[in-house]
């Protein structure tokens, strides 16, 4: 968790984080206390009930990331991006303005015009705002740096919609909400001032103003990346999720733990803080790369904690009259409840930096910035439809908590479906649910392994999961060579087929196929692809290395590439290893969480890669430690 820390005192980052937390911490200080304002003293300004003005200002507010996404998408690619975004910041300084004139006059249209001016301003600075990560982070910081920036978003909810709150209700409480939200807005942009350049992504680009063929347009750029796509509909299904929750928090607080004001606070800050808490966490638990595979963990996390939270729920109506805190936090099923909205917090962290971070990685980066944009626009259409839904049941009889019961099912539903369509997900998450569970993977000099480039990985042959280890280690897909059997064994199959392995058979046994995977090799590596060989041609009986074959000669003579040695340690007496007897016949021999390695060595040329002369690169590398 440090490393994502250290970006704090990095001025590519720095500067950017307080700008972005600035300017979310003031629009939900200003929001929050304009739904204070109009809940309360909504007499004053319009014959309308509060419930509708309430209502109208989330639809406001959201409506310009319908109107405006497609055409920021565009400017956000065209144009420097620490510019644009000091152009934002100016823009909110002139909005926070115009709303102190507003709250001056006591004009209701002119308040909820700049709330729609707020939104539009966010709507230009969503796609900056995730564009330009990937032009100032490395590859390994991207998760560390969204996990921060997530952190801080929901950190800066909270804080903001608490003090809007209570801005609003002191004495002149219009005054003190004006000279806020103007202090922070020029802060904001004293902020921005300090972020770095940021070059123009697609200089070229003539921009379409028409925002429906343009939204149309930025679909087709999220669909042209299968995987970026489901990401992001991912992420739209997280902020329908999140939208159901926190738009029923007041009602829950109310009518089913019979709690006052004080209470829908306490529920907002304990998600809040598990969303940060979760955030944080993920950079540690992906060991600071882009790893998918806490997306299904998370999606696990979120349908079992609403599952319970339904569940452990009091019956709605129990209570007569608004408790105090004090009392609600007295019974016993609070606790359970506030338990369960900080695991729902916590795996949403899991669930949602991943994704970001993999669409930033894998997005083209000259429509990066129009991708971000589609997904932006479907952020906001998955809300709208999360109110419909919340709003529907509840006027066909449902509870709050059962409307929960029912968020957690699709959930459950939703992400069946994501990881059937792209079954990398889940294949990442056996991968490191392995090397989080039954193990704990140390790495040396994985450095070696290229960043860009064909090479051709060799390693010791120790047991059935070798292969998982290395996936797991390595930051880039690797393609293993793996004997054709290895495809009939249950989870093995899936995994390997997923990973696109290359089967192969024994020259005696079937030549023809033994033909096919030496040219699938060298088409891999022409592809600039990594391929992974165990020359021993078996898993070891003794824990000692068997002879490498001739099979790399075969392939380095055909396909003149870098080999990279490596060499697992600590695998042998595990229970997918041969020690004692057939593997996986003695569950847990050694319980769970051992110690494994893998040393990577240096890579080697053409002329070395003999087996003989790789056989002893991999000896040495292993030592004594089997």
């Amino acid at each position: 968790m440090s490393h994502q820390f250290g970006l704090l005192k990095e001025r590519r980052f720095r500067p950017f984080f307080l700008t972005q937390f600035l300017g979310a911490f003031n629009d939900n200080v200003y929001k929050n206390a304009l739904v204070v304002l109009l809940t309360f003293q909504s007499a004053r300004y319009t014959s309308m009930s509060p419930g509708i003005l309430v209502n109208l200002c989330a639809g406001i507010f959201i409506l310009p990331f319908f109107l405006f996404s497609a055409t920021a998408g565009q400017i956000a690619d065209k144009f420097e991006k620490s510019r644009l975004i000091r152009f934002t910041k100016l823009l909110e300084i002139a909005i926070m303005v115009l709303a102190g004139f507003a709250f001056a006059l006591e004009s209701l249209a002119l308040m909820l015009g700049c709330l729609f001016l707020m939104g539009s301003q966010s709507s230009l600075f969503g796609p900056v705002k995730y564009a330009i990560l990937p032009q100032h982070l490395r590859e390994d910081e991207l998760i560390g740096g969204n996990a921060v920036v997530e952190a801080g978003t929901f950190l800066a909810i909270l804080i903001g919609t608490l003090a809007g709150g209570v801005l609003i209700s002191f004495d002149q409480g219009i005054v003190w909400v004006s000279v806020a939200v103007l202090l922070l807005a020029l802060l904001g942009y004293l902020a921005s001032r300090g972020i770095p350049l940021a070059p123009a992504a697609s200089p070229g680009l003539r921009i379409n103003w028409n925002p429906i063929t343009e939204t149309w347009r930025n679909f087709q750029f999220t669909r042209g990346n299968r995987t970026v796509f489901l990401s992001i509909l991912g992420v739209s299904w997280f902020w329908f999720y999140g939208a159901v929750f926190l738009s029923q928090f007041p009602a829950y607080a109310k009518d089913v733990l019979g709690g006052n004001e004080h209470a829908v606070i306490l529920l907002l800050a304990v998600f809040s803080v598990g969303i940060g808490v979760g955030s944080l966490l993920c950079e540690r638990m992906s060991a600071g790369r882009v790893e998918i595979g806490l997306v299904p963990f998370g999606s696990i996390g979120l349908s079992l904690f609403a599952l319970d939270l339904w569940w452990s729920s009091p019956a709605p109506g129990l209570f007569a009259s608004p408790l105090p805190l004090g009392e609600v936090l007295a019974q016993a099923a609070t606790w359970r409840v506030l338990i369960d909205l900080v695991g729902i917090g916590v795996f949403g962290g899991f669930f949602i930096v991943p994704l970001y971070a993999l669409i930033q990685s894998r997005s083209e980066p000259a429509h990066r910035s129009r991708t971000i944009a589609g997904n932006n626009i479907l952020n906001a259409l998955f809300m709208v439809i999360a109110a419909g839904m919340g709003a529907g049941l509840l006027a066909a009889g449902f509870s709050v908590p059962q409307l929960f019961l029912v968020t957690a099912v699709l959930n459950a539903v939703v992400a069946i479906y994501i990881y059937t369509l792209v079954p990398e997900f889940l294949l990442r998450f056996i991968v490191w649910l392995l090397v989080h569970t039954v193990y704990r993977l140390r790495t040396e000099g994985i450095e070696h392994i290229p960043e860009q480039g064909p090479a051709v990985l060799v390693c010791n042959h120790v047991s059935f999961v070798d292969a998982l280890v290395i996936m797991a280690a390595s930051r880039r897909p690797v393609r293993f060579v793996m004997d054709h059997r290895i495809f009939r064994l249950p989870v093995l199959s899936f995994v390997f087929r997923e990973s696109r392995a290359i089967p192969i058979a024994p020259a005696k046994e079937d030549p023809a196929l033994t033909q096919r995977a030496f040219d699938t090799v060298a088409d891999a590596l022409a592809a600039g692809e990594l391929v992974a060989i165990f020359p021993e041609g078996r898993i070891t009986d003794t824990g000692e290395l068997n002879p490498f074959r001739p099979g790399i000669r075969r392939i380095v003579e055909r396909s003149p590439v870098p080999v990279v040695p490596m060499a697992l340690r600590g695998l042998w007496g595990s229970f997918f290893s041969r020690k004692d007897g057939p593997a996986m016949s003695r569950p847990l021999r050694r319980g769970l969480f051992n110690r494994i390695e893998l040393i990577v060595g240096s890579p080697v040329g053409t002329s070395e890669a003999t087996p003989e002369m790789l056989q002893a690169h991999v000896a040495a590398l292993r030592g004594e430690l089997r």
